[in-house]
């Protein structure tokens, strides 16, 4: 296993992330289809090879969007599930939102939840961002639990906040912020 860490962006002992790319439709369409019961109502991941072209199309060319597919190293880089930032911003903000999530073979074996930990790395390493939210429907108590473990912290709630499956839907916004550097609040 320890030689497959050069297919990884990053990885961690059982998952590695790497970038999505049109070459995953097929299985990342049959992982969606299969994880329906799973997802609904709270995620749409694409469930047609057309609808993941646009989808990957979206995440590929555009600077504010980074999109990864979970990968379970033991079993020769199977798709597990996938994170995405949205909405990055740079400059002084330097902010993005995520979305993720587990596919039905994967779900309850905390892969999602060292997924995270390992993109959090990436995200406050190489990309140089210092907040990552997470914006979750209130009976989503699964995806609460994850970002809980995580370390993010509930910093409010948005009334009709997006458009989800014919509705505009509340969220509990959750973030976290990267970590100080040693002796940073010591210098001030």
């Amino acid at each position: 296993m320890s030689d497959d860490l050069g297919r990884y962006l990053v990885a961690g002992p059982r998952v590695g992330l790497r970038a999505l790319s049109p070459d995953d439709a097929g299985e990342f369409t049959a992982r969606a289809r299969e994880s329906r019961d799973l997802h609904r109502p709270w995620l749409f991941p694409p469930c047609t090879e057309e609808a993941y072209a646009t989808y990957a199309g979206t995440l590929l060319g555009d600077p504010a969007r980074a999109g990864f597919l979970v990968c379970e190293r033991e079993e020769d880089g199977r798709i597990a599930g996938f994170v995405n930032i949205n909405n990055i911003v740079r400059g002084a903000f330097r902010s993005g939102a995520l979305g993720y999530g587990a596919f039905a073979h994967a779900a309850g074996r905390g892969l999602l939840t060292e997924a995270l930990g390992v993109l959090l790395a990436y995200a406050f390493g190489p990309m140089e961002l210092h907040r990552l939210e997470a914006n979750i429907q209130p009976g989503n108590t699964a995806s609460r639990a994850l970002v809980r473990r995580a370390g993010f912290r509930l910093e409010g709630f948005s009334p009709a906040m997006l458009f989800i499956d014919g509705a505009w839907r509340d969220h509990e916004r959750w973030a976290i912020t990267a970590p100080e550097p040693q002796g940073a609040t010591q210098r001030l």
